[in-house]
């Protein structure tokens, strides 16, 4: 397959990135700025995002914006929303990129499990707090971890399962699919300019593991991690083409290899369980009791 790096220009638009102090997120950041987008960069760490911040083309000229978010906090999603509105206007594209693998098992003070609250849940709200500012796309990040996620609405906590780390990681990146095609339905039902499109890296070095609170688990993931995967530039592609070229709503973006953990951007596979209509407005359902936002009210009007 012809590798794709062609990048359409993207001066004029911006772009809010989640988690975009590094890894697939930086990266993305540094792909759109070197092609004139302007960048908001959405991150719990401030000092760490600053520092980043100064490595995207476009920094030196004032393209480059730097504003606290912790996804996993609905507060701080909710500020963070709020802000963006009153300070920019408008976004182009909303680009849900941030994401936790490995991490101990907690709860936030919604009561739901940290990995399905980080990947997916403070993206949910988001998403919808921004979508009257909103002008062409969100991009979902997905994984080709989600086929082994199982999702029980009824526990989000795992306090009735033993909890298991990496079936919570695919439990949210299902979830993530679920919502993904969800999201473009209802949009596309409500006569919405916005669509919903999706992507992932496959096996791309990224920083992911390094919250897991465990030294050893984190040392064999970055380990596994370089001795497997694709520079994070290339990982990042699939995100940016979701993110630029005119593909349909809905469409989902990995690498083109056969197993979909390298490549170039190509169109991607989801699980049954990641295309099953019920389960999705279930969750969605679920996820609005969670989060107390919903679509009603909150479409932009067609340009």
């Amino acid at each position: 397959m012809r590798p794709w790096t062609a990048v359409p220009p993207q001066p004029g638009r911006r772009f809010v990135i989640t988690g975009a102090s590094s890894g697939i997120g930086l990266a993305t950041a540094q792909i759109l700025g070197s092609r004139g987008a302007e960048l908001v960069l959405a991150c719990r760490n401030l000092e760490k995002a600053e520092a980043a911040a100064r490595t995207v083309p476009g920094a030196d000229r004032g393209r480059v914006h730097v504003r606290r978010l912790d996804v996993a906090d609905l507060g701080s999603v909710r500020r963070f929303a709020a802000a963006t509105a009153e300070e920019f206007g408008h976004v182009d594209v909303l680009i849900n990129n941030a994401g936790v693998l490995g991490v101990p098992h907690r709860l936030t003070r919604e009561g739901v499990e940290l990995h399905f609250a980080t990947n997916y849940l403070g993206h949910f709200a988001l998403t919808h707090l921004l979508l009257p500012h909103l002008r062409d796309r969100v991009v979902v990040t997905g994984s080709r971890e989600h086929r082994g996620g199982r999702l029980d609405l009824d526990d989000l906590a795992w306090q009735r399962r033993r909890y298991r780390v990496f079936r919570a990681y695919a439990d949210s990146k299902l979830a993530d699919l679920l919502f993904l095609a969800e999201l473009d339905r209802r949009l596309r039902a409500a006569g919405s300019p916005v669509r919903a499109v999706g992507a992932h890296p496959g096996a791309t070095f990224s920083a992911i593991t390094s919250g897991t609170g465990n030294p050893v688990l984190t040392a064999i993931g970055s380990f596994g991690q370089r001795l497997v995967s694709m520079p994070t530039w290339r990982g990042a592609l699939c995100t940016v083409y979701a993110a630029t070229m005119d593909v349909p709503g809905n469409a989902y973006i990995g690498p083109h290899g056969r197993t979909e953990m390298w490549g170039w951007p190509a169109p991607a596979r989801r699980s049954a369980r990641a295309t099953d209509v019920a389960a999705a407005r279930a969750l969605w359902e679920r996820s609005v009791e969670l989060t107390g936002v919903d679509l009603p009210g909150a479409l932009p009007a067609a340009p």
